[in-house]
């Protein structure tokens, strides 16, 4: 049986960690640090998960500010208010929650946002700040996956990691940052994707796997190798009539079959989802201190 590697009570030792820092900011006199978050139209998930940003901010003791704008929300409207908290100085960082309505062209939102500001990491300059290993909003997720492997004493130096996945918000930065000069990192990483060949012939030589395909249960038991850490990246709404709310949540690994396999999984929910949180928080304080 595997280890589960607990996401939500290292997300909250993180948090901790942060509020002490806060607190050392109030006595000296300084200002507290501000997140806000914009959100675009009524998704149920997007939705969710701002309102736990917004938690976790009240819970540190940060400043949070929402913003909540209709479904048919213009373009220009969306990038003027991206402009507005850019100018803004008492707001330290912001989101814009995606996925966006589609009148609006979300890389170009993600390019008017201020790269200092930009606390999810995905404005080109703090990408290529993280490829070329300086300074900068590194991306959350990708971010929180590592913090999740430092704070679990996940070994990475040496192992042969594979990456399932290439989006730009994780696989890519990913495997980028798993393979830099630096603890966690030190791994020889294989990306894999969508389009490779025999899949499985990777996965199974993998010391370390981080799936992050967006296709539920996709990772089966006998595409894993025996003592392997898993984390699992995705997560699904799977229609459950049997539940009160009528779905349940899923990875994309069959954890039923997984688990007994690995050494060490995460679950989901409970696994990368609350880390997101614990990094965008710390990028937040980073970019207070920045200023």
């Amino acid at each position: 049986m595997a280890e589960l590697i607990d996401g939500k009570a290292t997300s909250l030792r993180i948090q901790d960690e942060i509020a002490a820092e806060v607190e050392k900011i109030k006595s000296n006199g300084g200002k507290v640090p501000h997140l806000a978050a914009v959100l675009v139209g009524e998704d149920g998930a997007s939705l969710t998960y701002v309102n736990a940003k917004v938690k976790a901010c009240e819970r540190i003791g940060y400043g949070s500010t929402l913003v909540h704008l209709p479904q048919d929300t213009s373009e220009e409207t969306l990038l003027a208010k991206v402009e507005e908290l850019n100018n803004d100085d008492d707001i330290d960082g912001f989101i814009v929650q995606v996925p966006l309505p589609p009148q609006i062209d979300e890389q170009k939102v993600v390019d008017a946002i201020m790269p200092e500001k930009d606390v999810d990491g995905f404005h080109p300059s703090n990408m290529g700040k993280m490829v070329l290993g300086l300074s900068g909003m590194v991306p959350a997720t990708p971010k929180g996956i590592l913090m999740l492997m430092e704070k679990n004493g996940i070994e990475t130096e040496g192992k042969h990691c594979v990456v399932m996945g290439r989006s730009q918000t994780v696989g890519t930065p990913v495997s980028v940052l798993l393979s830099r000069k630096k603890t966690p990192g030190n791994c020889t990483v294989t990306q894999v994707h969508s389009r490779t060949k025999d899949i499985a012939d990777y996965t199974r030589r993998a010391d370390l796997l981080v799936v992050a395909l967006g296709v539920p249960e996709f990772v089966t038991g006998d595409m894993v190798k025996k003592g392997a850490v898993v984390i699992d990246v995705g997560i699904h709404r799977v229609e459950a009539p049997e539940r009160k709310s009528g779905f349940k949540l899923k990875g994309d690994v069959k954890f039923d079959e997984v688990e007994p396999i690995a050494s060490r999984i995460t679950p989901v929910p409970g696994g990368v989802g609350p880390m997101t949180i614990a990094a965008l928080l710390h990028n937040t304080l980073e970019a207070a201190r920045n200023k």
